[in-house]
């Protein structure tokens, strides 16, 4: 489960979505695999009336969970606003980030969004987990500041301030003596999975390096065979 969390925040109307949106695009392209939790204080509803999951919380349920070929849905009670954290333990996995939409109140680096038609002045200026604007304005705060539509350049910034140890080569590979690129994702992956089981091996439960070689039959045929004695 990654740890890397920044939340984008902003008064309302400001372009919060549209922004995470192009990040979204932005670092997927880079090859992160990247999560998005909204946070919605006024309440939401992803159920139709008269749908069949509808019928199944309505009869009492306490969860529903929807479930087809190419995705998932869980709706479920709570009884309190959840914390950032617990959702991440509880469903995130498989990503190299988190973007939420919301927030503001929680101490994970934030991202402001301001538009000067929307507000008149900034929701976190006084907050020490502010990491940088994206806005149209200009703004007495020594925090770096991207123009609202440069979703480039604070992927940019998220990249080589949060995602660079992540996207350090841990794990090298070659096939036939070359050497492959992978995309971070993979690459955490494989050295997660080789290191797991290499570490349940006795006497390697705390290996710095692990070097592995694998012939396919193609490769022992071409071979040649040792010369024997005579």
């Amino acid at each position: 489960m990654t740890d890397i969390v920044i939340s984008i925040v902003g008064r309302s109307d400001t372009g919060k979505t549209t922004l995470i949106e192009k990040l979204v695009a932005e670092l997927t392209g880079r090859g992160y695999r990247v999560g998005t939790i909204k946070h919605d204080a006024h309440g939401f509803d992803i159920d139709r009336e008269g749908k069949d999951s509808w019928r199944h919380k309505n009869a009492g349920a306490a969860m529903t969970i929807l479930s087809c070929p190419t995705k998932i849905a869980i709706i479920k009670d709570v009884d309190h606003d959840a914390e950032i954290d617990h959702l991440m333990a509880r469903y995130v996995d498989d990503v190299d980030i988190v973007l939420t939409e919301g927030y503001k109140s929680s101490k994970k680096p934030k991202i402001e969004v301001f538009r000067k038609a929307a507000c008149d002045d900034l929701l976190c200026s006084g907050d020490e987990n502010l990491i940088a604007i994206a806005t149209d304005a200009r703004h007495d705060l020594d925090v770096p500041q991207f123009d609202i539509n440069d979703a480039k350049g604070l992927a940019d910034f998220i990249e080589e301030r949060f995602l660079g140890e992540r996207n350090r080569e841990l794990i090298a590979l070659e096939v036939d003596g070359e050497p492959v690129s992978m995309k971070p994702f993979l690459r955490t992956m494989l050295t997660n999975s080789i290191s797991g089981m290499i570490s349940a091996l006795r006497g390697c439960s705390e290996p710095d390096t692990i070097i592995i070689k694998i012939e396919t039959g193609a490769g022992r045929a071409a071979r040649p065979a040792p010369a024997g004695k005579f």
